[in-house]
């Protein structure tokens, strides 16, 4: 593949996903798009984008808010302790950065909940720097053109060397779309690939495994969700949204337990421990 990469961009300008938070360049919205893009799908999000941002349009609005009105503002978005994350992050670019984000890679990671995937995203979409943003659509684009599974580290060396120069920002949301859209996980649609004649694992014939498969920032799929304590501290989270309030007696039912009381402890104290709620003197629990 060429380092102007013009296969893949070609094929961008036509096929790229329009999606609303590609639309700006501004820091916090950037990184506001991609916590919430984490283990949660697109369709998912785009609703609650542009609601957040109107809630909490800068880091100082959501440095000044609680942490339960950014938890409530998170409703339908899952992981709810990307919403703590968040809420911390803001405190500290207030408190640091002036409330700007920074554009240092090593400022950036260390924001709470911010890691490598993110940092670089940040760089990538608001400051449109030349480094590789690596997924798990992107990372599974790349073990496939080279054939072989990866590391870290040279799945992240791979992504940033292929960057054409000064086209970070469409080079890195091109190669996010591929991974979602044509060279998907189960079912990649290899006859459509802008990238094919350079693709490795396409030129062998697809064989198995696939070089993907376990390959460094490929995701291998979450456990199950239904009846897990992820699910009750969901249910705990949406409860308190809703009641603001639920006192001892309410917390097993709301967590989908109404027989296991200590399940629902530990959950309760898991929820505590996260910042997602309070634990008050007398058994009841409310948010931040």
């Amino acid at each position: 593949m060429t380092r102007g990469g013009s296969p893949l961009l070609r094929w961008a300008a036509t096929r790229g996903r329009d999606l609303p938070w590609r639309a700006t360049r501004d820091p916090w919205a950037v990184l506001v798009s991609e916590l919430m893009l984490q283990q949660t799908q697109v369709p998912r999000v785009v609703p609650r984008y542009d609601a957040f941002l109107e809630a909490f349009p800068t880091p100082a609005a959501c440095a000044r808010a609680g942490v339960g009105d950014v938890v409530r503002a998170w409703a339908g978005l899952g992981y709810n302790r990307r919403a703590v994350n968040l809420h911390a992050t803001a405190t500290v670019v207030v408190g640091r950065h002036g409330g700007r984000l920074p554009d240092d890679l090593a400022q950036l990671l260390e924001l709470p909940g911010v890691g490598p995937y993110t940092a670089r995203a940040v760089l990538a979409f608001a400051f449109e720097r030349d480094v590789g943003v690596v997924d798990t659509n992107a990372a599974r684009v790349l073990a496939r053109l080279e054939g072989r599974s990866l590391d870290r580290r040279t799945v992240q060396a791979l992504a940033d060397a292929r960057v054409p120069a000064g086209r970070g920002w469409a080079w890195n949301q091109a190669m996010l779309d591929l991974g979602a859209t044509v060279c998907t996980s189960r079912a990649p649609r290899c006859t459509a690939c802008p990238l094919a004649r350079d693709c490795a694992w396409w030129s062998a014939g697809r064989p198995d495994p696939d070089p993907a498969r376990g390959s460094a920032g490929v995701s291998t799929g979450q456990s199950r969700f239904e009846g897990s304590d992820r699910q009750g501290r969901g249910r705990l989270v949406d409860a308190l949204r809703r009641q603001g309030v639920l006192e001892p007696d309410e917390l097993a039912a709301a967590a989908g337990w109404p027989d296991d009381p200590v399940r629902t402890a530990t959950v309760v104290a898991t929820l505590v421990r996260d910042g997602l709620a309070v634990l008050e003197p007398d058994g009841a629990l409310r948010l931040p």
